[in-house]
């Protein structure tokens, strides 16, 4: 049976926390009643979660596993999960148990009710440090949100349903997951949020640290750049480049205009001469930057389809 339902959930080294994490997930689904599968990604785990996967699968004709060779990040076990995910609607997961699996149910409902494309969770009583998680989240969420232009109060809460058709064209790369909301508004998709039950870690510890902030910021800039630019470049490179080049002409015109009314000599504003040649190559350059970019796009990564994974095998059960 196809399923309706896909569960996409990363996982590396989580090995205390997958059967716990499998049976509330099978107890909460199967009580809903709908057809559903479990991907669980193995993003290169070092301790026994795939031995632990494997058991799982064989009992468990729902649930598929994919193992990557390597560790390959976040972002790429949910490219791969999306890849792999059969059904209509597409919920993605943490692997640590401070996801309520329970809350599935009424996220799936509300995008199904008010014709939502996607719904974000939002973790309001959140369980985890303030210093140096909660503090740089909320910073984090209120710079994505403003560069954006995506409103949410938690990117970071991996727990989100979407419709499959909008997830699934997304070629995601980096940490861009998280941008994920942003990165299908480019489609006019309509996104909700929905505050959810989150709980403390029990067992195993976070992946997370605050340098993966800087990492974030990064990868900001390119959502920045793809949302606002990414078919258009000249138009930041060639506005750039236009303003530094006109002000380099400018500076150049004023002193051509000083040295022809004999009011002053190059040789007195050498500095001044030099920064303005350099305005105006520096502006040109750009220009031609832009235009070039404008060719590029065309040949944009995305076209490719080259993955940023690589499947070492797939569990499921046989037809």
């Amino acid at each position: 049976m196809t399923p309706d339902l896909s569960v996409v959930i990363p996982i590396y080294n989580e090995a205390s926390n997958l059967e716990p994490l499998h049976q509330e997930l099978t107890e909460v689904l199967t009580q809903w009643g709908r057809p559903y599968e479990l991907i669980l990604v193995d993003d290169g785990s070092r301790d026994e979660s795939f031995a632990i996967l494997t058991r799982l699968q064989r009992g468990d004709p729902r649930t598929r596993v994919i193992q990557f060779r390597r560790n390959f990040g976040q972002t790429a076990a949910f490219a791969a999960g999306f890849a792999a995910a059969r059904g209509q609607l597409i919920v993605t997961s943490d692997g640590d148990l401070q996801n309520d699996p329970r809350d599935i149910q009424a996220m799936v409902e509300r995008l199904e009710r008010d014709q939502f494309d996607i719904v974000c969770g939002w973790r309001q009583q959140r369980k985890d440090a303030w210093i140096n998680r909660r503090l740089p989240s909320m910073l984090a969420n209120r710079l994505i949100s403003w560069a954006t232009g995506v409103g949410l109060h938690d990117y970071g809460c991996s727990l989100k349903v979407f419709r499959a058709e909008v997830v699934k064209p997304l070629r995601l790369y980096g940490e861009m997951h998280r941008f994920l909301p942003a990165l299908a508004s480019e489609m006019g998709v309509r996104i909700a949020e929905q505050p959810v039950n989150h709980r403390a870690r029990i067992h195993g510890a976070s992946k997370y640290g605050i340098t993966r902030t800087f990492r974030v910021v990064l990868d900001l800039i390119t959502v920045k750049f793809l949302l606002s630019y990414s078919t258009r470049p000249l138009q930041m490179f060639g506005l750039l480049g236009g303003v530094m080049g006109a002000c380099g002409s400018v500076i150049l015109a004023y002193l051509g205009y000083m040295r022809i009314r004999e009011l002053s000599a190059l040789s007195e504003h050498q500095p001044l001469v030099l920064f303005a040649i350099l305005l105006v190559f520096a502006g040109v350059q750009l220009v031609t930057l832009g235009l070039l970019a404008e060719m590029q796009a065309r040949t944009y990564h995305e076209s490719q389809g080259k993955p940023v994974y690589v499947i070492r095998q797939v569990l499921e059960a046989k037809d």
